[in-house]
Formats: C-alpha cells, sequence, structure tokens
C-alpha cells in the first residue's frame, strides 16, 4: 500500500475521510489510476492512501469485456458528498469516460463514492454507502487493504462481509499504485 501521496494542498479545516473505489479497463489501466489520484489531488482532496491494483474480471450487465483493474482510495476532503461525487465524475469525463453508455460497459476510468466518514445518504444521485460496497469482492479486497478494521456507518465490518463472499469472483494483485 502507497501511504502519503503528494497533494497539491493539505484538506482543509473540517474535512473528512472518505473512500473512494478506482476502476478501469480501457487503454493503459494502470495510467488511468494514477492519474485519476493526481488529479484529485490537484483539486485540493488530499490523497492519504491507496490500495494495491487488483486485476478483475467484469461483473453487471456486460460480461464480454477486457478485464478491469480495481484500487481503492483513502482520502481526505472538506467537499460534500454529491461535490465530491461531480468531481470524480468531470475526473472520469477529463480521462475520456463518455457519459450516458451502458452500465456496467467499457471505460478508461470508473471513480466512485463508496464511504463517508459518519455518512448515510440517500438522494437521487447517491447513495452512501455505496450499495454495492459489502457484497463485491472487488471494492473489498482493496477497502480492507487500506484499513482492515474498516465498517459501515450502522457498525457492520468490512471484514465479515468478506468472509461471507464466495470465491468465484477473481481478484489477483497486479501492481502498486
Amino acid at each position: 500500500m502507497n501511504v502519503s501521496r503528494a497533494s497539491a494542498g493539505e484538506a482543509e479545516p473540517g474535512s473528512r475521510t472518505a473512500y473512494l473505489g478506482l476502476g478501469s479497463n480501457v487503454g493503459d489501466r494502470l495510467a488511468h489510476l494514477r492519474a485519476a489520484l493526481s488529479l484529485l489531488a490537484e483539486h485540493g482532496v488530499a490523497v492519504e492512501a491507496v490500495s494495491s491494483a487488483y486485476e478483475t474480471e467484469p461483473v453487471g450487465e456486460i460480461l464480454d469485456q477486457a478485464d478491469f483493474l480495481n484500487a481503492a482510495a483513502r482520502v481526505r476532503t472538506g467537499l460534500e458528498p454529491e461535490p465530491l461525487l461531480d468531481l470524480c465524475k468531470a475526473i472520469e469525463v477529463e480521462q475520456g469516460r463518455m457519459l450516458g453508455g451502458p452500465r456496467h460497459g467499457p471505460r478508461p476510468l470508473d471513480l466512485d463514492v463508496l464511504l463517508v466518514e459518519g455518512v448515510e445518504l440517500r438522494s437521487e444521485r447517491l447513495t452512501l454507502p455505496h450499495p454495492q460496497v459489502s457484497v463485491r469482492r472487488f471494492v473489498l479486497i482493496p477497502l480492507l487493504e487500506l484499513d482492515p478494521e474498516l465498517a459501515l456507518p450502522d457498525g457492520t465490518r468490512l471484514g465479515e462481509s468478506l468472509a461471507r463472499l464466495d470465491d468465484e469472483e477473481r481478484v489477483e494483485r497486479f501492481a502498486d499504485l
């Protein structure tokens, strides 16, 4: 795990910890993930720690596509959850993602807000914790690399969620970010 990534500035007072999921399966996957981390820092989001990148098979509605690289990042930000989501979507577009494509389709970058410290939220645009956070191995393994004791706001320990999942979803360590 890489810790203390460079940031363009310190997170502002009143900031909180958030966890982001990163994914890519188009082009130079590792470069897209690294670019996302740099762009977050350039926009004042302090990247505190980053998991390894894991190669994973596609899940969801479109299975006939290239394997993904997935990772997680612990960040510190003063942004509220929806403005943080807006920033993530803007970074996706900057990295070549075409919005409005098929759900779970191929993409150079997917940047998801998974958890925000102490926040439970349900809006038209965002649900926190992310609805898939405790049921996807490719999300849980990188998150637990960052913090093996990580829990949801309701107290559900993510390590226990991972233990309940079967091993059918392939998640293999690929590289350091």
